[in-house]
């Protein structure tokens, strides 16, 4: 018998339909708000109540034009070829354009520096300094400049622990009225490696186990010592 209502219950759900969009079957119209199809209709309308109901939502776009990333028109949505049915040409900027945006609809997480929190605030020059630099936001005393810092650590991913002894990274970046100006830099006075060319090399180093994931924002592993002791720059860092 439980069944039999189960089965009966789930036939009553699939056929019942929204009151809205047969017409308003069984509402009164003064239930409903003033601006809503039904409520002026004229019930001797032979009209499709379905078809009036969605004209509310509809939007005329006949003089629209789709534009590229810089406002311009874009004629249609095919691809330029070589010929009738040659292969599509890189010329094609729209195109490129296109796809450029697609392969970036995911961004992924950073190499480094993944870990981190900032704060907005601003910016005032105790003094001026304009006879030493050309810097605007230090060219008078007490001028006001936006700023953005971000504090990070550097090796563990986004949902690491901030507790590890890693090395922790500050990026602060003035809003001036000239543009914008960056400064970036880590807490050790002096960094693992002196040639750029090995940046990708320590940081595959000093990343978690690729085999078991541990550990996280640490360089207590192998890997990393691997890489330390083959290359005497780091140990001006390790020492």
């Amino acid at each position: 018998m439980h069944f039999t209502w189960s089965v009966l219950s789930l036939a009553g759900l699939a056929s019942a339909a929204c009151p809205y969009m047969d017409g308003g079957a069984g509402l009164d119209a003064r239930d409903l708000p003033e601006g809503h199809s039904q409520y002026a209709r004229d019930t001797a309308s032979n009209s499709n109540p379905t078809a009036q109901f969605l004209s509310q939502f509809e939007i005329d776009d006949t003089d629209a034009v789709l534009t590229s990333d810089v406002g311009g028109p874009i004629s249609d949505q095919n691809t330029l070829k070589a010929g009738l049915r040659g292969p599509s040409l890189l010329e094609d900027f729209i195109f490129r354009q296109k796809i450029q945006h697609f392969d970036h609809e995911r961004v992924p997480e950073r190499a480094v520096h993944a870990r981190g929190a900032g704060a907005h605030g601003t910016f005032t020059s105790y003094g001026d300094y304009s006879n030493i630099t050309a810097a605007s936001f230090l060219s008078k005393k007490g001028k006001q400049t936006p700023v953005f810092v971000r504090f990070s650590t550097v090796a563990g991913s986004r949902g690491s622990v901030d507790t590890t002894r890693d090395v922790h990274g500050f990026a602060t970046r003035f809003y001036t009225d000239e543009g914008n100006f960056d400064i970036v830099g880590n807490n050790i006075p002096v960094f693992f490696i002196q040639d750029a060319i090995l940046f990708p090399d320590l940081i595959h180093a000093v990343k978690p186990q690729q085999d078991r994931e541990i550990p996280q924002a640490a360089t207590a592993h192998d890997t990393a010592w691997d890489f330390f002791s083959q290359q005497p720059s780091t140990l001006h860092t390790l020492f």
